[in-house]
């Protein structure tokens, strides 16, 4: 415990270096709407990773992932399933907000992912939930749709990681009768905070 207190200032300063680069890239037409980008947030040394598409109107206002009707939704599902968003370091593919919230082109991700793999490589998390298609084909490489890889775990540079359902997606679809995607996506949280039990109780970082 005592050499983990000693790296936790180490991937601080690393990722307030990558907010830095973030802040100053130009290197796609993203950057010439955005108010700020996004970079991420969470503790340094999370656990779990949450990873979306892009940031949305408010996270472009605020500068913080996930704060707007569909970061409410995951709120309430964390908080349902008794997992601490304050635990969880939660970000996106893409850093700048794609004009009206369109999915992130893929010359976009290529773009930015240098800064997500940087992000991973300095958090080294045990699991990494994908919430929607544009991070579970980034991860997978898979011409495969999140209806049919939802709820399933693979295995990225040894990340346990598990798509789910994008919480603007459930909005879209309020159902809650069984195989519902909202009744689908309980049941993917649910497994989720078991492997994050499982992989504490055997050793893993807070």
């Amino acid at each position: 415990m005592s050499d983990l207190r000693k790296l936790l200032p180490l991937q601080e300063r690393l990722l307030a270096r990558l907010s830095h680069e973030v802040f100053s890239c130009r290197r796609c037409d993203l950057c010439k709407e955005r108010i700020q980008p996004v970079l991420g947030e969470g503790p340094p040394d999370a656990a779990l990773m949450f990873v979306g598409e892009g940031p949305g109107e408010d996270e472009d206002r605020s500068g913080i992932p996930f704060v707007g009707r569909a970061g409410r939704l995951l709120d309430k599902i964390l908080e349902a399933a008794k997992i601490e968003r304050r635990g969880v370091y939660i970000t996106n593919v893409v850093k700048c907000r794609p004009p009206k919230n369109r999915t992130p082109m893929v010359e976009e991700t290529m773009v930015c992912q240098r800064f997500l793999e940087a992000q991973i490589a300095v958090i080294n998390p045990r699991i990494i939930v994908c919430l929607g298609n544009t991070p579970m084909k980034w991860f997978l490489g898979t011409s495969e749709g999140i209806t049919k890889l939802r709820g399933q775990w693979f295995s990225w540079k040894g990340i346990d990681v598990m798509p789910m359902f994008h919480p603007s997606y459930l909005l879209r679809n309020e159902s809650r009768k069984k195989n519902s995607p909202k009744a689908l996506t309980w049941r993917d949280i649910l497994e989720v905070r078991r492997r994050l039990d499982e992989l504490k109780a055997g050793g893993c970082h807070d």
